[in-house]
């Protein structure tokens, strides 16, 4: 399997387009002079060589904020992607393994917080914070709001397992609920696990662009989303100073656009129906 992903050019590019975002999140602190706090020029000051994507409608070095925005970003969208993998997998395995009236349960529940848009509950929930808004806090808002789908998709899988002969056998022999879970259903569940972290992970990104546009993202940090927010609000578009959002817009795209490919690549190996 491992092969044959390797062998697979789309995860091939989508896995090169998210090393080369990583890289520079975490090389470029170290590689480059960044400073999101001195003003290097006039508002909205085009590109030069001595500032790559010019500057803000603040005077701020453009190269500095979004490489410190795409760090921030991608720290919401594993922190969030964390969180509704271990919700969504918990409860999906638990409710797939159980079945009975513990899963018609849960699967209610799941399906009740399914038909709620998850942009609706992030507002309500960020405007009520007020100015306590933290990129880890409003990681975990994200990650505790949209975990409804990867339950629902986990809880299909535990089920189809859970009449597997290898589950019964360890049943036979005594094993508790968690044993088996651990030992005999998440063994084979790891891929899909993986291709469910990667999928959401994208939502938090996503997410946090979405609410930090609307003016509701984190206080006294910069994330894509912000910049977008501040090149709205002071009305880049209008100036014609298209490297205030492009830039931003650009990084948000590749992100999610790589992830989703990796995701794709890895479902065609994997799943055996999408191989033939």
């Amino acid at each position: 399997m491992l092969r044959g992903l390797l062998k697979s050019p789309a995860f091939a590019f989508g896995g090169s387009l998210l090393l080369a975002t990583l890289l520079l999140a975490l090389l470029g602190p170290l590689l480059l002079d960044l400073d999101t706090q001195t003003r290097v020029g006039l508002p909205y000051t085009p590109p030069t060589p001595s500032h790559w994507l010019g500057t803000d409608h603040m005077g701020l070095d453009m190269v500095s904020l979004l490489v410190e925005g795409l760090r921030s970003s991608l720290h919401v969208g594993l922190l969030a992607g964390s969180v509704a993998t271990v919700v969504g997998t918990s409860i999906g395995v638990y409710g797939g393994y159980k079945g009975g009236l513990i899963d018609d349960v849960l699967t209610l529940s799941t399906n009740l917080f399914l038909v709620i848009p998850n942009l609706i509950i992030l507002i309500l929930l960020s405007s009520s914070l007020d100015e306590g808004r933290s990129l880890s806090l409003i990681a975990l808002i994200i990650g505790c709001t949209t975990w409804t789908w990867s339950a629902r998709a986990v809880r299909a899988q535990s089920a189809s397992l859970r009449s597997r002969d290898h589950v019964a056998l360890a049943r036979i022999n005594g094993l508790g609920t968690f044993e088996i879970v651990a030992l005999h259903i998440l063994p084979y569940l790891l891929s899909y696990i993986f291709m469910v972290f990667i999928l959401q992970t994208a939502a938090g990104i996503l997410s946090e662009a979405s609410i930090s546009m609307l003016g509701l993202g984190p206080y006294d940090s910069v994330s894509l989303g912000t910049i977008l927010n501040d090149s709205i609000r002071n009305e880049a578009l209008a100036d014609g100073a298209w490297w205030a959002f492009a830039p931003a817009m650009i990084l948000i795209t590749v992100i999610a656009f790589s992830l989703f490919v990796i995701n794709t690549s890895m479902e065609g190996v994997f799943n055996p129906r999408l191989r033939k």
